[in-house]
């Protein structure tokens, strides 16, 4: 005997339809058992005008408690696993998912998913793709999909449902058994209608829980990342006019040894108007292969306009950077390894850039036009306002040179590193702060 475990969620649109193929099926010798999750519509009436052998109510619902929790009660060899809204497309669905178990070392076999014609364009695509025509015999390939599949029995005895994942329960459960030696059939022949598809219409909350458990299953190195140790990371600093002094060093000195004690980044290029800073840079290890044209360091040129012709300055020297670390000298407090972590985040996550920041929890204001307006809610304590951050992109900024480069690309995707000591958050340019950062320096270097 076959024992057909049905989860149920507000199904009343589909349940009557669902219900109504499977009875019609050629093969007889089944029970039908449901399990729903406390459905507020009229989904357990129209249930009730079938001839199913239980129903179930499952409080606190997970996928795989729901399916044991049925099975539980189930007296068949073989076990259904069939969704609320899945209905079968023809009445030899369930003797074809049966067919799947002559070969004793299968442990379940699932069917073909097709759309119905008001099925989004995106859900019909996914699921041609996933479930095609040719049946398949899987001994590593842990995908299973209990919208519509079967089981043994005596497989789930030794091997039930994982009752504390949120979502492919499924799969997990496949993993375990191939795992075990046995095999997992996908039989086209099996087929049912699925509305909604294999992803719930692109629900970014359901991706991330099931992102989050294959990542699990998979183990750390699930995914590839990107070697921030095989990348050309080129450090350019922007620097003009006359050298400067903090204490007995050039203010340029602690930049430069920043990019120097950095693992990942390759090259040091100074770009400045100035010949004595550019033998002054050269002493201190950084290159300086160009000396950039004055008018660039008028007052009213932004820095992105310098970063532009450096990097074009570079790249005619046939140096091609994979990522560019834009630094300012204004900034000698950098924290120990903080431009290897802000590469590494960029690396990792996938960033467009990763710009430095410090967190500030008071109350922001701003003028515009001509009045005075608060940007964030000062009067919340502090632990409870959400945080906004200040951009300190002349202490640490990572990015790809196409931003750099003037074209229309703009950051889309930007990562922010926080960078908690107050000390870092500390800008030198003129002699009040010459004057303030220079006693620092002592306790800074302990």
């Amino acid at each position: 005997m076959v024992s057909i475990v049905i989860r149920t969620k507000n199904e009343e649109r589909w349940i009557t339809q669902c219900l109504n193929g499977l009875f019609s099926q050629n093969y007889k010798d089944f029970e039908v058992i449901i399990v729903d999750n406390e459905s507020d519509d009229k989904t357990i009436e129209k249930v009730k005008q079938f001839n199913v052998k239980k129903i179930l109510s499952c409080r606190n619902y997970l996928p795989g408690k729901a399916l044991n929790m049925g099975i539980r009660e189930s007296g068949g060899d073989f076990i259904v696993c069939l969704s609320g809204h899945c209905i079968p497309v023809d009445n030899k669905w369930l003797e074809n998912l049966l067919n799947s178990f002559d070969d004793p070392s299968v442990a379940g076999a699932y069917g073909r998913q097709e759309a119905m014609s008001f099925t989004s364009n995106a859900d019909k695509r996914d699921l041609a793709l996933v479930f095609g025509l040719d049946k398949k015999i899987q001994t590593k390939d842990s995908f299973f999909h209990n919208a519509n599949s079967m089981i043994r029995k005596d497989v789930w005895n030794q091997i039930p449902f994982d009752e504390t994942v949120t979502n492919i329960e499924d799969r997990v459960w496949a993993q375990k058994v191939l795992a075990s030696g046995y095999k997992i059939i996908y039989e086209p022949e099996a087929r049912v209608y699925h509305y909604h598809g294999i992803h719930q219409n692109g629900n970014e909350e359901r991706c991330t829980n099931v992102v989050k458990i294959m990542e699990h299953l998979r183990g750390a190195d699930a995914y590839k990342t990107i070697d921030a140790a095989k990348l050309n990371v080129v450090a350019v600093i922007p620097v003009k006019g006359e050298i400067r002094y903090l204490d007995d060093k050039p203010l340029i000195y602690y930049t430069i040894q920043s990019a120097l004690d950095s693992k990942c980044i390759k090259r040091i290029i100074v770009s400045t108007d100035n010949p004595e800073l550019v033998e002054l840079s050269r002493k201190l290890g950084a290159e300086a292969p160009f000396i950039r044209d004055p008018l660039l360091s008028e007052e009213y040129v932004d820095l992105s306009k310098v970063l532009r012709y450096s990097l074009s300055k570079i790249e005619e020297l046939k140096i091609f950077p994979d990522l560019v670390v834009p630094l300012e000298v204004t900034f000698p407090f950098r924290p120990n390894g903080l431009l290897d972590k802000m590469i590494l985040h960029l690396t990792e996550k996938g960033f467009d850039s990763v710009k430095a920041v410090k967190r500030e929890n008071r109350a922001i204001w701003k003028e515009q036009g001509g009045k005075i307006t608060q940007v964030e809610e000062g009067l919340t304590p502090r632990q409870f306002k959400e945080p906004t951050f200040v951009e300190l992109t002349g202490l640490g900024y990572v990015t790809h040179p196409e931003f750099l480069r003037g074209s229309d690309l703009e950051e889309r995707n930007i990562g922010i590193y926080e960078v908690d000591n107050p000390y870092s958050h500390l800008e030198v340019r003129n002699e009040e702060d010459f004057k303030m950062a220079s006693p620092l320096l002592k306790e800074w270097f302990k």
